[in-house]
């Protein structure tokens, strides 16, 4: 059995026990890995070790989307006016 075979099972038996369908179980592991992500990066970030353009690159998001968790997570950052 291949590891896909192996994780839809488990999807289905997990979805079998719940009262969830196997697309929310998916949206819900895709959250959680996303922001487990997200605070490795952002530990990476208030170290200084890594910048807002190589976090985004990373992450597939806009640098709007990565500055708006920040201000989430209430983490300093420097603000930039284009006017």
């Amino acid at each position: 059995m291949s590891n896909l075979k192996k994780i839809k099972s488990k999807i289905e038996q997990y979805a079998n026990d719940s009262n969830l369908t196997e697309l929310q179980i998916v949206e819900k592991l895709e959250k959680h890995y996303f922001n487990k992500k997200v605070n490795e990066n952002l530990k990476l970030y208030k170290k200084g070790k890594k910048k807002v353009s190589e976090i985004t690159k990373d992450l597939k998001i806009s640098p709007r989307k990565f500055y708006a968790i920040l201000e989430k997570k209430k983490i300093i950052h420097k603000k930039y006016n284009k006017g």
